[in-house]
Parts: C-alpha cells; sequence; structure tokens
C-alpha cells in the first residue's frame, strides 16, 4: 500500500512539473568547420616600399658669375639634349673675348717682328757683321714673341669658353625640375642651389631594400646574389594610386652591404617609362612574384596569436587540441605553413577564436 502512495505522489509530481512548462536539459555541442591541410604549388607576392628616381637626375649649375638675363623654360617643360635653359648677362663676357681676340692679333704682329728682326741678323751675323751675341739675342725674343702669341691665344679660348657658358643648356632630353632663380637673379658656381634640375626619364630608377634574412634565403637556393637576382622575375609596380605599372621592370643592381640600421639591403631595378607616367620624386610597391612548390596555405581565420606565437586548433578525440605553427604572409586572407603542419592534417577553421583548449568539438558534415 504504501509502494502505490509513493508511486501515485511520483506521477503527481511529474504531472505537475509538465504542467509548469519545465522540460528537459540537452546538452548541446556546437560543430565546428574544418579543412584537411594539402600542398600545392603556390605564387607567392612580396611588396617593398620603393621610391622613384629619373635615370639622371642632373643639377643644373653655371660655370660663369653673373646676372640671369633670360630663363627660356618653365617647371615641368620637356627639353631635348642641347635646349637653351638660361642665358646669363653676355655683356662683360663678350667683352672679355673682344679684348682676348685683340690681344692675339698683337701677339701675331709681335711674332712677326721678331721673326723679322731674327731674319735680319742672322744675315748680318753671316756677314760677320754682329756677334753671335746679338744673333742670340734676336732669336730669344722671337722665342718670346711665340710664346706671348701662344698665351694670348689660350686667353681667347678661355673667353670664349666663358661666353658660352653663359648660354646654359640641356646635358640630356629630360623634365625641368623647380625653377627658384628668375630673371635679375645673380648666380654663379659656388651656389649652394642649382639653378633647376634635369630628371632624365625615358627609364626611371626605382629604388627598394630587401631584407637581409630573405636575400640570405634567395643566395641559398641559387648559390650566389647574381644567380640569385638572375633567377628572379621581372618586377611589377605598385603606383601610390594602387593601380599596377604596365610595364614591368628589372633588377639591375644590388648594394653590397647590409645597412646595420635596418639589417636590408638597397636594389636598384629599371623601368621603362615610354609614356612618362613615372615621376621622379614619387613613390610606390615593388612587386615580386614568384612560385613556391609544395606549399600548405591556411586561411588566417583557423589561426590565433599568443605572445607572439600563432597557434591553430586539431580535433583530438573530440576535444580541440592547441598546436604551435610556424606561418608567413600570403595574400592577407591566408597564411603560408612554414612548419608545424603536415599534408594530411586536419584543422578547425571556424569559430577558433571561441574555443579552448580540451573543449569538445563536433565537426561539420561536408
Amino acid at each position: 500500500m504504501n509502494r502505490r502512495v509513493s508511486l501515485g505522489v511520483a506521477a503527481a509530481m511529474a504531472l505537475l512539473l509538465i504542467g509548469c512548462g519545465q522540460t528537459p536539459v540537452v546538452e548541446q555541442v556546437a560543430t565546428y568547420g574544418y579543412m584537411k591541410v594539402t600542398t600545392a604549388d603556390t605564387e607567392v607576392v612580396s611588396r617593398y616600399s620603393a621610391s622613384i628616381r629619373g635615370r639622371q637626375d642632373i643639377a643644373i649649375m653655371p660655370q660663369v658669375s653673373g646676372t640671369i638675363s633670360e630663363v627660356r623654360v618653365l617647371e615641368g617643360e620637356r627639353v631635348k639634349r642641347g635646349e637653351t635653359l638660361f642665358i646669363i648677362d653676355q655683356v662683360p663676357f663678350k667683352a672679355a673675348l673682344t679684348t682676348a681676340e685683340a690681344n692675339v692679333e698683337a701677339a701675331k704682329a709681335g711674332v712677326e717682328t721678331a721673326q723679322l728682326t731674327y731674319d735680319s741678323k742672322q744675315e748680318l751675323y753671316a756677314r760677320n757683321v754682329i756677334s753671335e751675341y746679338e744673333l742670340s739675342m734676336a732669336r730669344n725674343n722671337l722665342l718670346t714673341a711665340k710664346a706671348s702669341l701662344a698665351q694670348a691665344e689660350a686667353q681667347r679660348v678661355n673667353a670664349a669658353n666663358s661666353l658660352s657658358y653663359t648660354v646654359v643648356k640641356a646635358p640630356s632630353e629630360g623634365v625641368v625640375g623647380t625653377l627658384p632663380y628668375r630673371v635679375g637673379s645673380l648666380v654663379g658656381p659656388q651656389m649652394a642651389q642649382p639653378l633647376t634640375t634635369v630628371s632624365d626619364d625615358s627609364e626611371m630608377y626605382v629604388y627598394f631594400s630587401l631584407g637581409e634574412r630573405e636575400l640570405l634565403k634567395l643566395t641559398r637556393k641559387h648559390g650566389s646574389i647574381g644567380e640569385a637576382l638572375a633567377a628572379l622575375p621581372a618586377l611589377e609596380l605598385e603606383l601610390s594610386d594602387g593601380s599596377v605599372y604596365e610595364h614591368r621592370g628589372r633588377i639591375e643592381s644590388i648594394s653590397g652591404v647590409v645597412e646595420p640600421k635596418t639589417g636590408a639591403v638597397s636594389l636598384r631595378a629599371v623601368f621603362p617609362n615610354p609614356g612618362n607616367l613615372l615621376i621622379s620624386g614619387s613613390s610606390g610597391n615593388v612587386l615580386l612574384k614568384y612560385v613556391e612548390h609544395d606549399q600548405i596555405v591556411i586561411p588566417c581565420i583557423a589561426t590565433f596569436e599568443v605572445q607572439d606565437k600563432t597557434y591553430i586548433y586539431q580535433p583530438v578525440d573530440g576535444k580541440a587540441v592547441s598546436k604551435i605553427i610556424e606561418v608567413s604572409k600570403y595574400d592577407g586572407q591566408n597564411y603560408i605553413v612554414r612548419s608545424g603542419l603536415e599534408a594530411g592534417e586536419v584543422i578547425i577553421t571556424e569559430g577558433v577564436a571561441m574555443l579552448r583548449e580540451g573543449a569538445p568539438v563536433v565537426l561539420k558534415e561536408q
């Protein structure tokens, strides 16, 4: 009888609980996406900040002192080799040339007079009219006159050169830079700032730096720096607006010294510039693309970092187990795994940020 009462009470309590809306709690385990890692040939794109310079950025310095009488170019104007850029006041230089030419004529007359005197003395000496001493004096006077003529001719050349230097010409084809001096400005060879610069932009030099470790890796792979650079593919150039320049370049030289402060080596690449789109003094990014064989690539969201170390989670016996791996950046959304994973292993790719060591996991069906 007591047993029947107990069963009845239990039944009544169960009905009461059901009536109050309470249902049995069922523990649920979250499901997670995963991937089995594989190897594949991967195109790697490395970006390096770069500065762009004209193949020749020639500072135009005056070779004579004077005031500027004409400025024949504008800033940013394209000029040809030999085209006149400036004219420095020519009046004093023309006067100096005229004086030098007159001195030459006077020296020529002096030579002719000394020659006549010497010829006459030779005849007199042959007839024993004069002594050998007088003949030697006449010969020395002739030599002195000839030396004066040579000196006058040299002064005339210098005066002519100085006059020619008043016309400042472009040493090469290119683009004119800023013009800090105007008509009336006093200029000279010793001034600190040039009259302007002419940038030869038919080809452009692009300077960038390669990390010491990257260079060492390439050198070990190919045997020498020269062979490593020769093996690199053509470079692309990303401009400041994010677009990629249509022409490709090549590495032309590399410095033989590692910069102690940065631990990098400076390289110089050459890019053609037929449309004059590249401007000296601008900046961009050099894009170095090459293929790495048999690489494992995983999404960045499948990783997390603790104290500068990169981890992934793997499902082991239904639980999340973390593992340290080494990675390098790939394309902003994926990493290339350098060590810590082998092809065929499984990693969790979803909800990694919410997982904890040893948490139960159920893999989603794929």
